[in-house]
């Protein structure tokens, strides 16, 4: 009976993980190149009260023994890539990646970090740059008098400057991929950084070697889909409740067995 218990109290503890994952998910519905994550579970270890090909004592084999498990456990949180849905915002640096690759950014360490966020600005230097003022690697630079700026499919950046009848380029934007994306760890404000699970960074213009190709005034907005979470919340709820009601029933049964004597 005690074993019940805490079989039980694992799924309990699983669910609970279950829902923190979705509500993160919930919560960035909104965040520009946020990607959903999905909880994977496994079963804990059996306990074997019989093995199955036994030998009986009259030579007839056991087809299928006996073992009970022990619950379960989260084996992984993993990230779903899966490409989000495109807002248009008319702003030339609002940039996606149409397919595989991450923008990649210098971090102040002087490392590389990757992120789908594509909603670039430019700094006091002109530099083109994320959110939080981190520049794209290799770094592109605006000049002060461009008075119209475009950002081509291959990642060429063009400005055109007064006094100039043909724009000029200024830089290319390079974009990287990993053998496995979902071996990236995660480190807040959008950021990726790899792992040794992830494998290296194979970094090349856009639309070479499998890499997606770059789209201008367009932002990615997050991959996960509010009807989908929602339903999953609601099989984890219902998961947590009766694995609750497995523990609130084990204990109704060991109560019975300790007023058998009275």
């Amino acid at each position: 009976m005690i074993r019940s218990l805490w079989t039980a109290a694992t799924g309990m503890e699983a669910q609970q993980l279950n829902i923190d994952v979705i509500s993160n998910n919930l919560a960035n519905v909104n965040t520009v190149g946020f990607k959903k994550s999905r909880v994977d579970f496994q079963d804990l270890l059996y306990q074997t009260l019989r093995m199955p090909g036994t030998t009986e004592s009259e030579g007839s084999q056991v087809p299928t023994g006996i073992q009970v498990g022990l619950g379960t456990r989260p084996a992984s949180v993993q990230k779903i890539f899966s490409q989000g849905d495109f807002q248009q915002t008319q702003n030339p640096i609002d940039l996606v990646i149409e397919g595989d690759g991450f923008f990649q950014v210098l971090m102040p360490s002087g490392s590389t970090a990757y992120t789908r966020d594509g909603a670039l600005k430019i700094d006091a230097q002109g530099r083109l740059v994320t959110s939080d003022g981190l520049p794209l690697e290799p770094e592109i630079s605006i000049p002060a008098d461009a008075t119209s700026i475009s950002v081509g499919s291959d990642g060429t950046v063009s400005v055109t400057i007064p006094g100039q009848t043909e724009p000029q380029a200024v830089g290319q934007i390079q974009i990287a991929k990993f053998p496995n994306p979902a071996g990236l760890e995660a480190i807040g404000r959008n950021l990726l950084i790899p792992s040794a699970a992830s494998g290296d960074a194979v970094a090349d213009v856009p639309g070479l070697n499998g890499l997606g190709t770059i789209g201008s005034g367009f932002i990615e907005m997050s991959n996960v889909k509010v009807v989908e979470e929602m339903v999953n919340m609601i099989v984890a709820q219902r998961a947590y409740e009766i694995n609750a009601k497995a523990i609130q029933t084990a204990d109704e049964m060991l109560s019975i067995a300790n007023n058998l004597a009275q």
